[in-house]
């Protein structure tokens, strides 16, 4: 092929074009083996505009039989060589798209630049700046200190050469029979691992990029290999596609294995075993994309700890750009894997920094409503699947009901929680409250469908275990009356609750906060008027640690009980405060004494008869601490607790 240069033009860069060059070759790529990745995805795009140039110009004269993509490495001469039989450029199209940096208006750019940077603008802002004028050929310079680009358009007979060394010039010229397509030759720079800089012309290195960045490139990527042993020191390599191609996603799906996703889904999360669910899903019309998603069968090791990784993949036309693509995958979702494949999306120069949110916050709700709605398909078609992925993964999600205001309810309708109801055997509709409770936990649609007539509330008691919150006082007259409870014990249940007003307009109520009507009325007059003076010399006695003393209709066993009022802290998660090393405002709450109980009854008659008995004040506080520990609550003082009880003992059997 004759390679003799006619109409030679060399152009000169603008100082600040030459400087802006220099800023996106050391400053915008985290890693430089990203170049490979750019220049294999502009020629993937050149082969997709020759098709479809070829489709829609039935008399363009071009062979769409073997579209390809080339890798020649000389280690020789230190080159490597990215080739494609795409559409190619005309010698218009080089100086435009090619010389984009050059263009009008880099003064204002680099400008722009300076201010941000000089003004302590981030990084992710002066990325996006560059984003407008970057092209990602120009990459090319982070490893090579010379790059020669020859093109020719299909259908054009002469093609064009352009060769820069990305300082101060580049040349421009036009080559008789150049071949269709476009060839980048890159005259690389020397390794050096101080700068990162890896071995370019080694084969290894050039195969583990390419199926890093571009194994699901629709397109073969070919490169050369050894030749054969024994045939020769003249044989011809033997030429190998070093990419997959197999993006499972843009398959239909009655083409994949089980066997394939669950190879795939091994990969992409570093599980041994296979997924609990696959999801797919895609969206056609003026923004496109595919995403493949993974429920695991068991919980991720770091699914709990602070600097766990979360997101999917993110590719744009096959090309991977990022893991862990935080902006698709809200937190309460840190679980799901998979892989999300977009056609166009608005990118910086590098790809590693969306410029716009709207549509990726458009694929991330659409992401999150197919992942709930999929849950709840389990939920009803496959219990025992749902129960699998609930038993691992339930605290995490109901992390949602906190962040996701949008989703609250669906989140609501998918989460299940341990409760007092317990069946009275296979398939009968009657059921009791039981303190052994049952094995299976419930959903709110249930608690809601069991609801008795008369019962306007979804009742829950949060706390640190199960058996605690079984034997707790505020549980004696739901007992009693036959009221299902929600019994929360994970960490984040002492948040949700006070976020989360209702559920199909049924309000979610603490039976340890504030006065609960179970219909039994109030305390009667009489009774009232007979304890009035021990309350209040009560309240007076423990003003410090309680608002108020009064008669409970919640207590059948218990001597005392403490009740919040609504919004209050919880004991329970007042102890978490404290476990972060936080130190939450006291809280007085108030104390409510069961008026049948004989240590009450003999606490009034005490009072009655004496009512300046010194040893009276100790009963009192007696029965706020033994109230205080049957809530779950930490006495300020233990000492001080057990010395007054011990008094109080020795006292009685004297």
């Amino acid at each position: 092929m004759s390679t003799e240069a006619i109409a030679d033009e060399t152009i000169e860069f603008q100082a600040e074009a030459r400087q802006l060059l220099q800023l996106m070759i050391h400053s915008i790529y985290s890693s430089k083996d990203l170049f490979l990745r750019e220049l294999i995805s502009n020629s993937s795009d050149a082969l997709d505009k020759l098709r479809m140039a070829a489709y829609q110009d039935k008399d363009l004269q071009v062979d769409t039989g073997d579209l390809h993509i080339s890798l020649v490495i000389d280690p020789e001469a230190r080159a490597l060589t990215i080739r494609d039989n795409g559409i190619g450029m005309t010698r218009e199209e080089v100086v435009d798209l090619i010389g984009t940096i050059a263009r009008s208006g880099t003064g204002e750019m680099l400008t722009k630049l300076r201010q941000a940077r000089d003004s302590g603008g981030s990084e992710q802002a002066t990325a996006e700046l560059i984003g407008q004028f970057g092209v990602g050929f120009y990459s090319s310079f982070m490893v090579a200190d010379r790059v020669i680009l020859v093109t020719r358009k299909a259908g054009s007979e002469r093609g064009v050469r352009w060769e820069s060394t990305g300082e101060g010039t580049y040349t421009v010229s036009e080559l008789p029979d150049a071949p269709q397509g476009t060839a980048v030759t890159l005259h690389l720079k020397p390794e050096d691992t101080e700068d990162a800089l890896q071995d370019f012309a080694d084969p290894a290195t050039v195969r583990t990029i390419v199926n890093r960045y571009s194994d699901f490139i629709t397109w073969p990527i070919r490169m050369a290999a050894k030749a054969p042993e024994g045939d020769g020191e003249d044989a011809a390599p033997e030429v190998q596609v070093v990419n997959s191609g197999k993006a499972l996603w843009a398959r239909p799906q009655s083409e994949v294995s089980d066997e394939e996703y669950a190879e795939f889904y091994r990969h992409v999360s570093h599980d041994w075993q296979e997924p609990l669910e696959t999801i797919r899903l895609s969206a056609e019309g003026t923004f496109e994309y595919q995403a493949l998603l993974f429920l695991p069968r068991h919980a991720p090791m770091d699914l709990y700890m602070r600097d766990s990784k979360r997101g999917v993949q993110l590719y744009v036309k096959r090309v991977f750009i990022m893991d862990d693509c935080e902006a698709l995958v809200p937190e309460y979702l840190r679980f799901v894997k998979g892989v999300v494949d977009a056609n166009d999306l608005s990118l910086n120069l590098s790809r590693e920094i969306l410029q716009q949110d709207r549509q990726i916050q458009l694929i991330r709700k659409r992401l999150v409503r197919k992942v709930l709605s999929t849950i709840k398909t389990m939920l009803a078609d496959e219990p025992e699947k749902y129960s699998t992925l609930w038993d691992e993964v339930g605290r995490a999600l109901k992390e949602g009901l906190l962040s996701d205001h949008d989703n609250q309810q669906a989140i609501l309708e998918i989460c299940s929680f341990a409760t007092t109801y317990e069946a009275q055997g296979a398939g009968s509709e009657d059921a009791t409250v039981s303190p052994a409770g049952p094995a299976r936990p419930t959903t709110l649609r249930e608690y809601v469908d069991r609801m008795p007539e008369g019962q306007d509330a979804i009742y829950y008691m949060t706390g640190e275990s199960r058996p605690s919150l079984e034997n707790s006082p505020h549980m004696e007259a739901f007992r009693a009356k036959g009221y299902e409870v929600l019994l929360l014990t994970d960490p984040v249940d002492e948040v949700w609750v006070d976020s989360v007003p209702s559920f199909d307009d049924k309000p979610l109520t603490s039976i340890a906060r504030g006065e609960v009507d179970l219909g039994g009325g109030d305390v009667d007059e009489d009774t009232k008027k007979a304890f009035h003076s021990l309350l209040a010399w009560m309240g007076t006695t423990l003003a410090e640690d309680v608002k108020e003393v009064r008669l409970s209709h919640r207590l059948t066993d218990s001597a005392a009980v403490l009740v919040g009022d609504p919004g209050d802290l919880t004991p329970t998660l007042e102890k978490m405060y404290r476990a972060m090393g936080q130190q939450p405002p006291k809280v007085k709450r108030t104390l409510e004494l069961n008026a049948n109980h004989g240590l009450v009854a003999g606490l009034k008659a005490a009072h009655d008869a004496s009512p300046d008995d010194q040893g009276l004040a100790d009963t009192a506080h007696l029965l706020f601490g033994m109230a205080l520990l049957a809530e779950g609550g930490e006495l300020a003082e233990p000492a001080s607790f057990v010395a007054l009880l011990s008094r109080r003992l020795e006292s009685s059997l004297s």
